[in-house]
């Protein structure tokens, strides 16, 4: 054996394939590892582990299994490792600091669970069906066939409606072969290959709501689709990230801390459990599932954790339930990617990343979607993830690979959030390829006026306020009036945090017909306190419910205020 970094090389006598699992080991310490390139009798595995310690001549273990996840009951609420270890599990048992080679069950086997049989003995069922559900929090999990399995499958024993731990053996099915298979609440899947126990994949084409006025209007996303963050350091993709997670119309949020600063992961590990879900008002940890791999740990279990995400992602789509997958940061998983094809000596691409960057990016994306079930629901994966290019340099190649396969771009500006311009999307260079919650020819109209304020803004820097007609002015003070008014939210505030689709309509309505206006003003300083003035009224009105009296009074106003202007000869 020979060791680099996180590289091992092994020589083997047996057969062994492709992302199998093995385990180096060194006294009593056993380091998981996976095959990533076999060449011969030698074997080349990335070690999940820190490599410390290991040395030539050390014996390395075949397991005969792929690098897999446990799926069951008991997944949501739970923050893992990227190799499903449970974190708070784990802390109990090593203390403050990990210790390397400790490996413990993802799902807890002795937990109890309520199983209500779905199916009868005699039933034909194909891998993915519904055996019977057990209640996981506000759900129905459904205990299904293993994915695993294969054609036609006929019910011979199913346990009656009882507690159950995972354990049990909850059917006894027969196969077209009179093979008998017993089958517990728990199952295993390999992360790397895609669950396709559907019997149709649809296109995404229902608008997701998340609540987020520039996404949900300008720059939606939907139902199934896929959409890409990419930003500097410290323009909001957390923040982002985490009020999409809180407000989206979804049924289970999935977060993959995949490289991230352990700071960040921590604050997020502080404040979801503080978080109450609108739509419960129970903790928002109660329907979401957080994958932990911070920068600090080895860059391996990166790449394992995105995939143990969308596994667990899919493993929710069978159930006919709607998840959203936040992926925080792609960039740290393509550096990952980066460094194990150096080590393998692989022919390097564009910035070193390896030369199947984008494919490999496009497979994960690809993950994503709509589809019809065996028994005529549907389920979805929604995926999102964000890009940290170094200097908010929007042309380096992991950019590049994911614009090339998402539905839709936030690209977020470091000069909008140094203005505080939250969120910080930039409206001129981001674009969706779905359907938006508004009416198209009205957003394509608010558009228009973004860009066009945008070229009298940088025309009054070069030659000024006074070089401009006051026409001209009007048609910037529009644009920052769109800006200020319907671009921007206040995460913080109970009311102005969440704007449903249908209150975004209402509104959005109002401030075309503003755009729509001509206004007529005696000079700029008049034009500018009446922009100030609407401003304010409009900034109150976001932060007032729609179901008071008041939100129709400060409606009235605006309507007064904009016929003053529109009357003045």
């Amino acid at each position: 054996m020979g060791v680099n970094g996180n590289l091992m090389t092994v020589a083997f006598d047996n057969p062994i394939s492709q992302n199998e699992v093995g385990y180096a080991c060194r006294g009593d310490l056993r380091l998981k590892s996976e095959v990533i390139r076999i060449r011969g009798k030698n074997a080349e595995m990335q070690v999940f582990e820190d490599t410390s310690g290991l040395r030539v001549g050390d014996l390395v273990e075949f397991s005969s299994r792929l690098l897999t996840v446990d799926l069951g009951p008991g997944l949501l609420t739970k923050i893992y490792d990227g190799l499903q270890n449970p974190l708070p599990e784990l802390a109990e048992q090593c203390g403050f600091f990990l210790q390397r080679g400790t490996y413990l069950p993802a799902l807890d086997r002795k937990t109890v669970w309520e199983f209500t049989p779905a199916a009868k003995v005699g039933d034909v069922l194909r891998a993915g069906d519904s055996l019977g559900t057990v209640p996981e929090g506000i759900f129905k999990h459904r205990i299904m066939v293993p994915f695993r399995l294969q054609g036609a499958l006929k019910v011979e024993e199913i346990a009656p409606k009882g507690s159950y731990d995972l354990n049990k053996t909850v059917a006894k099915l027969k196969d077209e072969r009179g093979v008998a298979v017993d089958v517990t609440m728990v199952q295993s899947w390999p992360v790397k290959m895609p669950i396709k126990c559907y019997s149709e994949r649809l296109r995404p084409e229902e608008p997701l709501t998340t609540k987020v006025r520039i996404v949900d209007t300008f720059f939606p996303v939907a139902r199934g689709g896929t959409y890409c963050i990419p930003g500097p350091f410290g323009a909001g993709k957390t923040v982002l990230q985490q009020i999409t997670s809180r407000y989206a119309d979804v049924d289970i949020v999935i977060i993959a801390a995949c490289g991230e600063r352990a700071g960040e992961v921590v604050e997020t590990l502080r404040e979801f459990p503080e978080l109450t879900d609108p739509r419960t008002g129970k903790s928002l940890m109660e329907r979401t599932l957080i994958i932990c791999n911070t920068s600090s740990m080895p860059v391996a279990a990166r790449e394992a954790s995105v995939y143990t995400a969308v596994t667990i992602a899919e493993y929710y789509r069978q159930m006919g339930l709607n998840v959203l997958l936040l992926a925080d940061s792609t960039s740290r998983w393509a550096q990952a990617l980066r460094e194990m094809s150096g080590r393998l000596e692989e022919i390097p691409g564009e910035e070193a990343f390896p030369a199947y960057l984008e494919s490999v990016i496009a497979a994960f994306y690809e993950r994503g979607g709509v589809v019809r079930l065996n028994d005529g629901s549907t389920g979805s994966v929604t995926i999102g993830g964000t890009v940290s290019p170094a200097g908010g340099n929007f042309e380096e190649p992991v950019t590049q690979s994911t614009l090339k396969v998402v539905g839709a771009f936030h690209g977020l500006s470091r000069e909008r959030s140094d203005a505080r311009r939250f969120p910080a999307i930039n409206p001129l260079d981001s674009w969706s390829k779905y359907k938006s919650v508004v009416d198209e020819k009205d957003v394509e109209l608010a558009r228009r006026m973004l860009r066009d304020g945008n070229e009298v803004n940088q025309m009054m820097k070069v030659i000024g306020e006074e070089g401009t007609s006051v026409d001209d002015f009007v048609v910037y003070l529009k644009s920052e009036y769109v800006d200020a008014v319907y671009l921007q939210q206040d995460a913080y505030h109970e009311i102005d945090a969440a704007t449903p689709g249908d209150r975004q309509k209402y509104v959005f309505s109002v401030i075309v017909k503003i755009l729509k206006t001509k206004m007529k003003f005696e000079n700029k300083d008049s034009a500018r306190k009446f922009f100030q003035q609407l401003m304010q009224v409009s900034k109150d009105w976001n932060r007032t419910a729609m179901e008071v009296p008041e939100f129709k009074a400060i409606e009235g106003r605006i309507e007064k205020m904009l016929a003053e202007v529109t009357d003045y000869a």
